[in-house]
């Protein structure tokens, strides 16, 4: 009798176990279930929170970009009315010569020295626009260039050597560094 006791014990003990075991497995289960849950739930925050932070960058470089197209616009602006202050302010001297020049016109015996006073202030600014770049473009018994002179029209030439040439120079042109901003106005001979 104690063997079948000992078996219906080992029995009931096997089943007991048995059944923790489900239990346990169920629990795990239920456990391991949970901690899928979890992790998913954490990944999908940490996706939203990157998602998050990724709109947050964009915003911040767009707000940067726009601020900086802001300025640079606000810069140019700046620039272009400012761009010509620093000739103007050196041109002023040029005009108070002139200034100078006027004043003494009307009291001067003599009209060489108005004629010289007058030389001098065309040098200074000649110089001065030298100086910006500005030089004055060659044309007088030149070969005409289109891509320097304007033939405003033709005459006959005075001798053999100026056909197809510069014969006068009705108005100068000139060169800012190398590139031409005005073209000479030129009579041609033929």
């Amino acid at each position: 009798m104690t063997k079948k006791t000992n078996t219906k014990a080992e029995g009931k003990s096997k089943t007991k176990t048995a059944q923790q075991n489900k239990k346990q497995q169920e629990k795990s289960k239920a456990k391991s279930t949970e901690n899928v849950e979890k992790e998913e739930l954490i990944t999908e925050k940490t996706d939203q929170e990157k998602i998050a932070e990724l709109n947050d960058k964009y915003l911040r470089l767009a707000a940067e970009y726009d601020n900086y197209r802001k300025r640079t616009l606000k810069e140019r602006m700046d620039l272009m009315k400012t761009a010509g202050e620093d000739i103007l302010i050196n041109i002023l001297p040029v005009m108070d010569d002139f200034d100078r020049a006027l004043g003494s016109i009307d009291q001067a015996t003599e009209i060489s020295a108005v004629k010289e006073g007058v030389q001098l202030i065309y040098s200074k600014f000649k110089d001065f626009l030298k100086q910006r770049g500005i030089k004055e473009i060659e044309a007088k018994e030149k070969e005409f260039d289109t891509d320097l002179h304007e033939a405003i029209t033709k005459i006959p030439a005075p001798n053999e050597n100026l056909k197809g040439k510069v014969v006068d120079v009705v108005e100068k042109g000139y060169y800012l560094n190398e590139k031409v901003i005005r073209f000479s106005k030129v009579v041609i001979g033929e």
